[in-house]
Formats: C-alpha cells, structure tokens, sequence
C-alpha cells in the first residue's frame, strides 16, 4: 500500500533494466508485500485468544498492534532515506529477513514483552521492504511497464487485505496464534528465496531516493496536507474498530471462534472487491466521488455497527453483517481513489514523495485509532468503538467534500 516510485519517473542510473523492462522481479517483491500484508492482518481476530494466554485482558494485549502501526509510520520515513546509497537487492534481502527472523522470534516468545519487540523489529523491516520494492520493481520494468509493476507489488498487499484476517483466524483458532507466526515465517522466507534467486545483485541499482528537504518540500504545500488529513482520519476510524472486531462479535452476537472465523472471512472478501471496484470507479467517475461515497458508506457502516450492540443477538445478525461486509468494501475502495488524488495534485517527479507520505500517515492513523479503540473497550462501551470510528470519517468526509473541486 506504499508506492516510492512512479509512472513517470525515468529508470535511474546503475539500475538494470532493458529497453521494455522486466516485470518478473515485480512478482518476486509482491511475496515479500503479501507476507508482510497478511502479519499485519492476521492479529485481530487472535487478540483474545492471546489475551487469555497471557492473562492479560484485549485492551492491553492490542498494544500489539498500537506498536506496530506506530513504529512503522515513525521508522518508514527514516530507514528508507538512510538506506538510499545502499544496493536496493541487498536492502530488500536485509528486510525481508529480519522481517522472517522477526517472525520466528514471535512464534518462539515466551512472554508478551519478547511478543513485543518481535513485533517492533517486524514492523522497522516492513518499513523498509516496501518502499524499496516499489522503487527498484518501477525502475528494472521500465517507463512502459511502470505502472504494471507497481500494481502487482501492490497486488502482493491487496491479496493480503483478503486473506490476512481470515488467514489468521483460521490458522490461530485451529493450531494457536504462534502458527500464524511460523505461516508469515515461512511466507518470508520464500520471498527471500525468490528474490536471492530471481533478481540479479547488479539489478540492485540506486533509484533516487527522496531527500529529507524535497519530502518536506511536499509536505509544505496546502493541497498535500489537506489530503494527508483525509488519510489520517480515515485511517484512525479504520483502526478504531478493526483490531477489536473478535471482541465485538462475540459480545454482540454470541460468536464463537467457528463463526467469527467466518465474519472476518465476509470481510475479507467485500475488502479484496473494495480494492478492485475502487480502482476501477476511479477511473469512471473520478477520484474525489469515489472517496466521498467510501467514507459515507464507511461512516454508516460503523453507526450501525454501533447501533447493533443495542439489541438482541438474534436480531442483530443480519445488521452487523451487512455493516461487516459494508465496512470492508468500502474502507478499501477508499484507498486506490485517495492515492490517484495524492498522485495528480502536484507534478510527477513529487508523487513518490506524496505517496510516501500518505503510508506514513496513514500507518499513524492505525496507530492512534487502534489505542482509541483500546481505551474504549477497557471501559466495555463497545457501541463507543463504532460511534467514534464513524466520527472519525464524517471529519475525512467534510475535509474531502470540502476540498474537492468537481
């Protein structure tokens, strides 16, 4: 969900690439990004489980995920200019590895803090990875290929959007959460086998890397920061109530871990045509109408979310999982449209920079919504969880409406 480079760029110099480029390494990174993609998933539907465990209860345990997001937003930014002047392949193979080894550590931890700092290292590596696999699959296809690439590295982290969650409850409900941690292990690990195999180290070039003056540069203008706010609030009441998704159905409907597996699994799959139908509206009826009607539609789905939790679990069934299935379509046909807005504001050689800066933000805004929804669920107003989250888009709703100019 990070792009570093763009269509326009043209291929820098010391990077491999023929006259009509090469998609292959493209498909080689998309491993590392769905590895990646389904970690950060995968832990929602798990936190009970791993709260029992531990006896610790969900809230504290979702610090889990607070530190994850958190880390990546802040470490993204830094490790990718301070890696700049280094071979991309070699980068690439570095992240990708301690992002598996992090992995490991995770599956093998004996206690909530060793968890912790498995999943601080994990997110510090996937900051990495995935700036630099956008930056080095654009510049090795070519100008003409471009484009392709960077949407099937892309591609990597929407089948992830998918199949993460389902992934997880399924894999930590039949075998323990430590084995979503060996099954992302194992995905790492046949990601770095494909790049060491499949990308050649004199591909590994040095695609200009933005400094920290031409990203503050971006930053500066009006129009950047608007978007970036739409992007923060956005993700913040995404965050808010995804993590405690488990927590929520089996309060409000009774579920066990069978049919919360299922619900996720719903969600999931309106997420993948979220993204898909997102794209491909943006290109019929333009940006700022797809980013609009998402956060309408987000927005309602979580208030409804929240009314649910008012009434009987049998008569809330078909509610919530109409909200579910609501909410993960439209959280996601957000995106592709919100990153075209990022991408025609400003000239090309800036949309890099801009997109960088929207995975930064966006990683923030997971950060702070998930400890909203944290601090919520301590209290057991789980219908605040929903009512706050659909706030949080009506604010990105009256910033995009307000800023858009068809």
């Amino acid at each position: 969900m990070s792009n570093t480079s763009s269509p326009h760029a043209a291929t820098a110099p010391g990077v491999t690439a023929g006259p009509g480029g090469t998609l292959y390494p493209a498909l080689f990174f998309a491993l590392g990004t769905f590895a990646i993609g389904t970690e950060g998933f995968m832990i929602a539907p798990l936190l009970p489980k791993m709260a029992a465990d531990f006896g610790m209860s969900v809230s504290a345990v979702a610090t889990l995920v607070v530190v994850f997001t958190l880390a990546l937003a802040l470490s993204s930014p830094v490790t990718t200019l301070m890696s700049g002047r280094l071979n991309r392949r070699d980068t690439l193979l570095l992240a990708i590895g301690v992002f598996t080894a992090a992995n490991l550590a995770a599956a093998f931890a004996t206690g909530f803090n060793s968890l912790l700092v498995s999943r601080v290292l994990m997110a510090v590596a996937a900051g990495l990875y995935v700036p630099n696999a956008n930056a080095l699959a654009g510049a090795l296809a070519g100008a003409g290929r471009r484009g392709r690439a960077l949407a099937i590295v892309s591609g990597g982290m929407t089948i992830a959007i998918a199949l993460g969650l389902p992934l997880g409850a399924v894999v930590g409900h039949a075998w323990g959460w430590q084995a979503t941690f060996l099954a992302v292990a194992l995905m790492g690990a046949v990601a770095f086998a494909g790049i060491l195999a499949g990308v050649p180290r004199h591909g590994g070039g040095l695609p200009p890397v933005a400094t920290m003056a031409e990203r503050i540069g971006v930053i500066k203008q009006p129009q950047v920061r608007r978007l970036l706010a739409v992007t923060l609030f956005w993700a913040i009441g995404a965050y808010t109530s995804y993590p405690y998704i488990a927590p929520y159905l089996s309060a409000v409907l009774g579920l066990g871990e069978t049919g919360i597996g299922a619900t996720v699994t719903l969600w999931g799959v309106f997420a993948a045509l979220g993204v898909l139908t997102g794209g491909v509206l943006n290109d019929r009826l333009g940006a700022n109408r797809v980013v609009r009607a998402a956060l309408v539609l987000l927005a309602a789905s979580f208030w409804l979310m929240a009314g649910a939790t008012l009434l009987e679990p049998g008569t809330a069934q078909w509610p919530v999982m109409l909200a579910v299935a609501v909410w993960g379509f439209s959280v996601w046909a957000f995106f592709p449209a919100q990153m075209a807005k990022l991408i025609a504001v400003g000239p090309a050689p800036q949309a890099p920079v801009a997109l960088s800066l929207n995975t930064s933000t966006m990683y923030l805004g997971f950060s702070i919504g998930s400890a909203l929804g944290a601090g919520i669920l301590h209290t057991g107003a789980l219908w605040g969880i929903g009512l706050l989250a659909g706030l949080s888009e009506l604010a990105a709703l009256w910033l995009a409406a307000g800023r858009s100019r068809d």
